[in-house]
């Protein structure tokens, strides 16, 4: 049992953490929110956290976690957070209360280099650029003096080159026990590390993937555990979605044709009709995306059924695994290779034809399936996702004898933690809340503009532009510009792009899609003042310290599209069942993904800015109210001078400091 006063004694300013921790201050909300942890600790509770920016969370659960005496799992939402707690947060506290504990961190499996497939794209030489031949080298001579082989220690091959998926594995490729390299295999050696650790480090994708699916060795790890911590906890109902159901992709039949290939061309060079037919699933793959049209988007299964040629595309599709399937079935006993790659395709096969199957959307007495299509430019993935995850997910999570801690600074709506309980089916669970200990209404201002058009209008982006240009100049820090669509965001590059070159703004422009997410956030930290524009994957995750970002726009009040399928059925039920769809779903998502947008701007008590939202409805309706509160207590205004002034005195008073 931990004792509350042995938390107050290791958070106090004469503390072990204020020894190891220069600057160290020990904070109210922070104190209590370790406190109530440890209470659910004790009493094996399930707990949802949320903790303002700046609460200091991580250490608010560490502590009382650490020195439960119990064996931990702390899940993450990003490998970011994961590797930050694994190489830095973890091991200070740890060393900092002196205590002997064993921790390993444990990713996915596409995260070690894997020492068969290494050796396969050595002897095939099948790279998709020449620039992969050079980072081979480079990763064989990795390989060979790693102790983990974690890729994400190989600082000299970008994270986005085309090589890695030749050289790690995947679950669908992995050869498993009957692997030649088992002995010395990386994901081998990070499970067994893992299985003797006291705390270990993981993501919630490992988490489901392998927890659910009972694979990945998480049929050992569950049950030794007595505390599961899920930081980032606001993701799990999307990640949740994925994994308690199915899919299908183009990029999945692509890496099925590759890999069965590679195969053939080692082991069955001598059958002609192979190569032949494993061709014909990607050729296939790309008729299924012509035959959607031109335009990206997400489709109902209902929708795209009616059309012939999208049946006939399918259709065709299925022929073709099945093809590659028997001509793959004839040769399988030559190597594990091909009789993996025959097992996928029966695999690949049997989802598409689920798919297309209208049944899968029946109630099976615990949950519907609702089958959609998510269509990009150049590729597709076809969905069965449950209506519902919380009978699921309370299932997975409604373990005796353990404790579940969710926590995340954004998990509810102006202090209502309703909408997130009853998505994960957890609304018996316990729920605490602490605000952020900045003083918001000094260090930042909430700025609506005034007479902008309404946002579903064609004139609102160019106005959006507009209005952003006058604290663009008055600005002397970075900015991020957040929108809710692709088409926005690049409505808004063309336009920025021009007047930056008309105007000669001495800023760089960077946006969404220019080169690689983690190479966007170094240059943008790099250069101090950059604008960047950024569509969803930017609007969570990303710190930003300091003048480098003192100005968030955010062009539009977070509602999810109306024609998403998943969502349409899912508002389809609630108002079937005696719901508010628009009050009880969409208000509770858009106040969660406004707070995170709206996060990215005070990261530290030093930092300062304006977080613009260009969405009149956040001020002249009812509901806009409901959502303004969930945000931080910043000054709220519509005077555009008065926004100016606060960040020209910032700025005369940085440039002060800057001085010698």
């Amino acid at each position: 049992m931990i004792d509350p006063s042995d938390i107050d004694a290791l958070f106090a300013d004469d503390g072990p953490l204020a020894e190891r921790l220069s600057g160290f201050r020990s904070r109210p909300q922070q104190i209590e929110m370790a406190k109530t942890i440890a209470e659910a600790i004790n009493g094996q509770q399930c707990l949802i956290a949320e903790a303002g920016t700046g609460t200091g969370k991580t250490f608010a659960y560490l502590i009382p976690a650490l020195i439960s005496g119990g064996k931990i799992i702390i899940s993450t939402g990003t490998k970011t957070l994961q590797d930050q707690l694994f190489e830095r947060d973890l091991p200070l506290v740890r060393d900092a209360l002196k205590l002997p504990l064993a921790v390993a961190q444990l990713k996915g499996r596409g995260n070690y280099i894997c020492l068969h497939r290494l050796q396969q794209a050595q002897e095939t030489d099948l790279f998709p650029s020449r620039q992969d031949t050079h980072y081979l080298r480079s990763i064989v001579s990795f390989a060979r003096t790693s102790e983990r082989g974690d890729r994400n220690e190989l600082a000299n091959v970008p994270e986005n080159a085309s090589i890695w998926p030749l050289v790690t594995s995947t679950r669908d490729n992995c050869l498993g026990s009957h692997c030649a390299y088992v002995d010395d295999c990386f994901v081998s050696r990070a499970r067994k590390t893992a299985l003797d650790a006291d705390v270990l480090i993981i993501n919630h994708y490992l988490l489901f993937a392998d927890a659910l699916l009972r694979e990945e060795g998480f049929a050992e790890l569950l049950p030794t555990c007595d505390t599961i911590i899920l930081d980032e906890a606001h993701q799990l109902p999307d990640i949740a979605t994925v994994f308690f159901g199915e899919r299908i992709s183009g990029t999945q039949l692509s890496e099925f044709a590759r890999d069965a290939e590679i195969a053939v061309r080692t082991s069955a060079a001598d059958v002609d009709e192979l190569l032949p037919r494993l061709n014909g699933v990607v050729t296939a793959s790309r008729k299924l995306r012509l035959a959607v049209g031109e335009f990206p988007g997400k489709y109902s299964a209902t929708h795209l059924l009616t059309r012939a040629d999208f049946v006939e595309a399918i259709q065709e599709l299925v022929k073709a695994l099945d093809d590659s399937a028997s001509g793959l079935g004839l040769v399988a006993e030559r190597s594990e290779d091909l009789e993996l790659a025959y097992a996928n395709a029966e695999k690949l096969r049997q989802i598409l034809c689920r798919w297309n199957d209208a049944n899968c959307d029946s109630d099976d007495g615990q949950n519907v399936m609702i089958r959609w299509a998510d269509i990009s430019t150049y590729s597709w993935q076809l969905h069965a996702s449950p209506l519902s995850i919380a009978p699921l997910f309370r299932a997975f999570i409604e373990t005796p004898e353990r404790t579940w801690i969710l926590t995340s600074a954004t998990l509810s709506v102006a202090g209502d933690f309703t909408h997130f309980q009853r998505e994960l089916g957890l609304e018996n669970a316990r729920t605490a809340q602490w605000g952020s200990p900045f003083d918001f209404d000094t260090m930042a201002r909430l700025y609506v503009p005034a007479d902008l058009p309404p946002p579903n209008s064609r004139e609102h982006t160019e106005a959006v532009v507009n209005a952003a240009l006058p604290l663009l100049e008055a600005n002397s820090g970075g900015v991020f510009f957040l929108f809710t669509s692709h088409r926005a965001l690049q409505y808004a590059q063309q336009r920025l792009t021009s007047i930056f070159a008309e105007q000669q703004y001495n800023r760089a422009l960077l946006a969404q899609g220019d080169m690689s997410r983690s190479e966007l956030l170094s240059r943008f930290r790099e250069e101090g003042n950059a604008v960047l524009l950024g569509a969803a994957s930017f609007w969570e995750g990303v710190d930003v310290v300091g003048d480098a970002l003192s100005l968030v726009i955010i062009d539009k009040l977070p509602f999810a599209p109306p024609d998403d399928p998943l969502l349409a059925a899912r508002l389809e039920f609630l108002q079937k069942n005696g719901g508010k769809p628009f009050f009880d779903w969409q208000i509770p998502q858009a106040a969660i993904s406004l707070k995170q947008g709206a996060g990215r701007l005070i990261r530290a008590e030093s930092d300062y800015g304006v977080l613009m939202i260009c969405d009149p409805r956040l001020v002249e309706k009812p509901y806009g109210r409901r959502l303004w509160r969930s945000l931080p207590s910043m000054r709220r205004t519509r005077e555009l001078d008065e926004v100016l002034r606060f960040l020209r005195d910032h700025a005369v008073r940085n440039e002060a400091v800057r001085r010698p």
